[in-house]
C-alpha cells in the first residue's frame, strides 16, 4: 500500500510539472539571479488588490502565484503568427515569434528571450523537481522554466504559460509598387 501511495504521488508530481524534467543548473533554493540592469525601483510594483483588478483570475494565478496552466490549453501553445510577445502583467516585451519553436509539450516555447535583460531565473525545487523559474524582470511575474533541452543555437528551451502572455500581431508592411 505505501509503495502504491508512493507511485501515485510521484506520478501525479510528473503531471503537474509539465514542460519535463530536464533544467538550467541553479543551486537549489538559489535565489533571483537578475540578468537585468534594473534596481529595485525600477521594477513595476502593485498590491495584490491592484494586480487582481489589472489581471483576469487565471493571469493572477499563473503571473502572481506561480501557477501552471494545463498542457496544450493555452492561447498561444500552438501560434504560428509572426509578433512580439509581451508580459501580460506590465506589457514588456519579452519574446519575439522567430525564436517560438514546436517543442511538442504543449506550452508556447522559445530558445531564446527578446533580450537577456527582460526576464531572470530563479532556483525552483516545487513538485518534487529542480527546475529553473523564469520571471519577468519589470514585473517580477512567473512566466514559466527554462530547461535545456532546446534547439540551437541555445540548446534553451524557454516553455512558458500563455496566461503569462500578450501576443501583439506584427504589422503587414505596405509594398509600393511601380
Amino acid at each position: 500500500m505505501k509503495l502504491t501511495l508512493t507511485i501515485c504521488a510521484l506520478g501525479g508530481a510528473a503531471l503537474l510539472t509539465g514542460c519535463g524534467s530536464s533544467s538550467v543548473a541553479v543551486a537549489p533554493g538559489a535565489p533571483i539571479i537578475t540578468t537585468t540592469n534594473q534596481t529595485m525601483n525600477d521594477r513595476l510594483a502593485r498590491t495584490d488588490e491592484e494586480w487582481k483588478k489589472a489581471l483576469t483570475p487565471e493571469q493572477y494565478r499563473v503571473l502572481r502565484e506561480k501557477g501552471t496552466e494545463r498542457a496544450f490549453t493555452g492561447e498561444y501553445w500552438n501560434t504560428k503568427d509572426k509578433g512580439v510577445y509581451r508580459c501580460a502583467g506590465c506589457g514588456e516585451e519579452l519574446f519575439v515569434s522567430d525564436t517560438k519553436f514546436d517543442s511538442g509539450c504543449g506550452w508556447p516555447s522559445f530558445y531564446a528571450p527578446k533580450d537577456s535583460k527582460v526576464v531572470a531565473e530563479s532556483g525552483d525545487n516545487s513538485h518534487f523537481m529542480k527546475r529553473t523559474e523564469v520571471l519577468c524582470s519589470k514585473c517580477g511575474g512567473h512566466l514559466g522554466h527554462v530547461f535545456d533541452d532546446g534547439p540551437k543555437p541555445t540548446s534553451l528551451r524557454y516553455c512558458i504559460n500563455s496566461a503569462s502572455l500578450k501576443f501583439e500581431a506584427k504589422k503587414e508592411e505596405k509594398k509600393s509598387g511601380p
